[in-house]
């Protein structure tokens, strides 16, 4: 029996066009990786500490969380929850942007707090000295369920050193939540109906986060556009989180940032 050519052609293309796809994914995550291991390079000397100065305490430099520069390079977001809500005035404590010196090592420099945002806990501050390179603020409403985000900062904050890490993680959903109320006595319908207004997204992330990591940017890894800020991680207390992490982490979108800015 004769089969025609058109069969042949139509079989091998069945056959090749599988093969062709795996391909194509293979060489496309292998870009993807390529391209993370170069913006991780451009992303890392935006990334600072935040935290205090003591000249009395031992050590004098208290480190509490990350932070990341933007726009002028002197102007820095974090967490609002990172800041310390009471400075020791008396006895000259004063709040300082840790630097990135290598080797391990961080400069402090001083800082003034700008703007706060208690709702979407977000702070922006402003530090002393020379500029540092700063990274872009992107639309965080571009962001969608099921893309792959970076974020870097410093878990356990000065445990592993002076040291920026880079984790990966998935926008496993985009969710609503709200401030909770203080307790239930103040569970009323003004309260509630407050409850309702200050509902927002954020994000959901697969990825696994650390005390320390709070403040660092969430950025497309091929840009190294910001999208959010990484602020909390699924677990009920910090010593669980160290030991048990959920690997469910939570980041503020990028958006509310324009917002604390004016822009």
């Amino acid at each position: 029996m004769k089969i025609p050519r058109y069969s042949l052609a139509s079989g091998w293309r069945r056959l090749l066009l599988p093969i062709l796809g795996l391909l194509a994914t293979g060489a496309a995550g292998a870009a993807s990786a390529a391209d993370l291991v170069q913006t991780i390079q451009t992303v890392k000397p935006s990334i600072v500490g935040i935290g205090t100065y003591l000249a009395l305490r031992s050590p004098a430099v208290s480190f509490v969380g990350t932070g990341f520069v933007i726009g002028d390079g002197l102007t820095v977001v974090t967490n609002a929850h990172v800041v310390p809500a009471v400075i020791d005035d008396e006895r000259k404590e004063s709040l300082r942007v840790l630097v990135p010196k290598g080797g391990g090592a961080a400069e402090p420099r001083e800082a003034v707090l700008v703007s706060l945002d208690k709702l979407h806990d977000l702070a922006v501050l402003k530090m002393s000295g020379p500029p540092l390179p700063a990274l872009r603020l992107g639309d965080s409403a571009s962001a969608r369920e099921g893309q792959m985000l970076a974020f870097t900062g410093f878990p356990l904050t000065s445990i592993l050193g002076f040291h920026p890490v880079t984790h990966r993680g998935m926008v496993s959903a985009i969710t609503v939540v709200a401030t909770p109320a203080p307790n239930s006595r103040t569970l009323d319908a003004k309260a509630i109906v407050q409850l309702q207004r200050n509902a927002y997204e954020v994000f959901q992330l697969d990825g696994t986060a650390y005390p320390g990591f709070s403040g660092s940017p969430l950025y497309d890894p091929e840009t190294g556009v910001v999208l959010g800020v990484i602020n909390k991680v699924l677990n009920s207390t910090k010593e669980s989180a160290i030991t048990a992490p959920s690997g469910i982490t939570y980041a503020i979108p990028g958006n509310f940032i324009r917002d604390l800015l004016g822009k």
